[in-house]
């Protein structure tokens, strides 16, 4: 009987707009491993508390809700499908109006904990994964074998995202979008709960003027630099 491949953890952390969703699933595909999208796990609820009218920030309500919609992912599709009571809401979630209930979602320590417990479920299931969010290597995985903290300029963040929504079909406004960027950072900065910030001995990667295809094949040179032939037989 063949050995199982070793465990394999790679976290990717960062603000918005820095590339991290499409890199890391680009990543995960060169290195033959799974990708989970946190970011995705807290638009579900989000979409949840406006789906159900409830008050994002009000644990009491928004605990129970979470318990009785299962977030979870169909890993039978690429990427894998993020889903909310076995429905696939992947379109759903990217909209703005989700975005805004999202920095107030995970700003409640009750559901960052909850968020916390599930993504290290999903890593004993899958455990050669590229794992990408806001508190991945800082908090969920600190003990990861290669962790990733990206960054790049606020401006060049909100054009890829205005190309992004546009592209999605939605209207974007640049300077609008800016603001919201910023914001969102200083929120993610400064919650109590996993906030954003560069985990300790996290590799980082300035992506402002690199292109997407640039930023995953350093990645994956770094990676298979720290883990050798384990991490990939592409290595």
């Amino acid at each position: 009987m063949a050995e199982a491949a070793p465990r394999l953890i790679v976290t990717i952390d960062g603000p918005a707009g820095t590339g991290k969703s499409a890199v890391s699933h680009r990543l995960a595909d060169a290195l033959g491993i799974s990708c989970l999208d946190t970011g995705a796990m807290y638009r579900c609820v989000a979409l949840l508390a406006v789906r159900e009218g409830l008050d994002a920030s009000d644990p009491e309500v928004m605990m129970p809700a979470i318990a009785a919609h299962p977030i979870d992912f169909d890993w039978t599709t690429h990427p894998p499908a993020a889903r909310l009571d076995g429905e696939p809401v992947g379109e759903a979630i990217r909209s703005s109006n989700i975005g805004t209930v999202v920095s107030i979602v995970a700003a409640v320590p009750e559901i960052r904990e909850a968020m916390v417990a599930a993504q290290r479920r999903i890593a004993g299931i899958h455990p050669r994964l590229v794992s990408e969010g806001r508190d991945q290597g800082s908090v969920v995985f600190p003990d990861a074998e290669v962790r990733f903290y990206l960054t790049a300029d606020a401006e060049i963040r909100a054009q890829r995202r205005t190309r992004q929504l546009r592209a999605a079909g939605q209207e974007a406004d640049e300077a609008e979008v800016l603001r919201a960027i910023e914001a969102r950072d200083e929120l993610d900065r400064s919650r109590e709960i996993g906030p954003l910030t560069r985990p300790e001995g996290s590799i980082l990667v300035d992506t402002t003027y690199m292109g997407r295809e640039e930023v995953v094949e350093h990645l994956k040179r770094e990676v298979c630099a720290a883990i050798g032939t384990s991490a990939s037989p592409s290595c």
